[in-house]
């Protein structure tokens, strides 16, 4: 059964505090936003002692728009590129008033919701940072915060991390040659399109925040200039006049009918070729999607202007491969994050290009305790996951869930990787690819084997 026919009502609301079962495993969450709140949700249903500590003072995390922890690369049109039956939690459909595709003041309304219907806002710390977390002597975990309160150490049992992995801004490495009189920021610091207004912009990058503000640039700025060192298959969010991701998959086909549905869909909205880009060196389906409804009509319109990589700046303009060039005085970088975890020492966890082999995207195996959530770059959303993850935790700190040995655990890691590597062309932004349908149907199948071990 695929995962959007399982959302059909909202679960009745929580009105009365759930009690805390002292003698359960004591847990840490790092974060409030969407992932965070996933976790703080099903541990606080499931009377296990946790805190939830969230640096800023919102909930939502990169749904916010000028987030008061200071790590949101929301921008003013942002909207979801997964249509809310899909991107929603499975006990908590999105209102009906919503359009298909949210827009990030909406998503955020919906986490602030979705906290009080289920009656844990209680549980959260704000405006509490996580210092550090480190190994203690007797295995647990010791977390150093700071707050309100002054600086304060104590030792959780189990920590769920939850900071998210889009606020580390990742900036070409090497800079590109030649110097630039102009502006430049990461497309992680835009925020509005009064920041276009009248200027020269080139956007760099294929993903969907480029397109996005490639397009809003197009309406607002003087010249906008589209820079892609590799065309991605662009997909479009309407099929029809439905949305194009609702057309579940069962999780248990291969991955071969995914990759099928994406090359339909790559055909069907049509070849980049036509408006300056070369052709993608990967088939649809190798690379992470792309969405975007209004990209063709504005380069069709001649309001954004296709061009290749960048070779190198030149004062008051930018030269590309091709020997050709284009007026800049603002360069939008859209060229992705870092994995990044600044509360754990690199020694003991780091993320070099963003690989973090982990399994079942959520557990280190070399470290008991400490778990991952939302650390996927999702064929799908991300909150739907985060949700399985956070339910999966649960159910293993309340003793319902027993995992296999370590050697099945590492052999499907490995097994993971090799699948990935065959799938997804080499790239910091394929390391924690899953297939969303797939993922849900795999760690709902590995719970029902761990639910029967602990009660054998």
């Amino acid at each position: 059964m695929a995962y959007l026919v399982k959302q059909s009502h909202r679960a009745p609301a929580v009105t009365a505090r759930v009690p805390v079962d002292e003698s359960l495993p004591r847990a840490c969450v790092i974060g409030a936003g969407s992932s965070g709140i996933a976790a703080a949700k099903h541990l606080y249903l499931a009377g296990v002692p946790f805190d939830c500590f969230e640096q800023g003072h919102d909930i939502g995390g990169t749904w916010v728009l000028d987030n008061s922890n200071g790590t949101s690369a929301c921008y003013d049109t942002l909207e979801i590129n997964t249509s809310c039956p899909r991107m929603a939690y499975s006990d908590f459909p999105m209102p009906p008033d919503y359009p298909p595709y949210a827009r990030h003041d909406q998503v955020r309304a919906y986490f602030e919701q979705y906290v009080d219907h289920f009656g844990f806002r209680h549980t959260i710390a704000f405006g509490t940072t996580v210092e550090d977390v480190s190994r203690a002597a007797d295995g647990r975990w010791d977390v150093r915060t700071s707050g309100p309160g002054g600086t304060t150490t104590r030792t959780y049992d189990a920590v769920l991390v939850a900071n998210g992995h889009h606020w580390d801004a990742r900036w070409p490495e090497p800079a590109y040659p030649g110097t630039f009189d102009g502006e430049q920021i990461h497309a992680h610091d835009y925020r509005t399109g009064e920041q276009l207004a009248g200027r020269d912009v080139v956007v760099v990058g294929a993903g969907n925040s480029a397109m996005d503000i490639a397009v809003e640039a197009s309406t607002r700025a003087r010249t906008t200039t589209w820079s892609v060192r590799r065309t991605e298959w662009v997909l479009r969010k309407f099929v029809l006049g439905r949305p194009s991701d609702q057309v579940a998959l069962p999780g248990w086909l291969p991955w071969w009918v995914t990759a099928a549905r994406l090359r339909i869909g790559a055909t069907a909205a049509g070849s980049m070729t036509k408006y300056g880009l070369p052709a993608p060196s990967h088939k649809p389906g190798q690379s992470h999607p792309v969405q975007s409804e209004r990209i063709r009509e504005r380069l069709a319109a001649g309001a954004v202007r296709a061009r290749p990589a960048i070779e190198r700046l030149d004062g008051d303009r930018v030269v590309f491969v091709d020997g050709s060039s284009a007026p800049a005085d603002l360069i939008v970088w859209a060229t992705g994050y870092r994995v990044t975890f600044p509360f754990l020492d690199p020694a003991l966890v780091s993320a070099e290009d963003n690989d973090l082999p982990l399994w079942k995207r959520t557990v280190h195996p070399d470290l008991p305790g400490l778990y991952f959530l939302g650390l996927v770059q999702a064929i799908g959303a991300v909150m739907p996951i985060a949700e399985a993850q956070s339910s999966w935790i649960a159910e293993t700190l309340t003793g319902g869930y027993v995992p296999p040995s370590d050697e099945v655990v590492r052999d499907q890691m490995a097994a993971d990787h090799r699948r990935n590597t065959r799938h997804f062309y080499s790239s910091p932004r394929h390391t924690m690819e899953v297939d969303f349908d797939h993922y849900l149907w795999d760690l709902e199948r590995e719970r029902k084997e761990g639910r029967a071990r602990a009660s054998s």
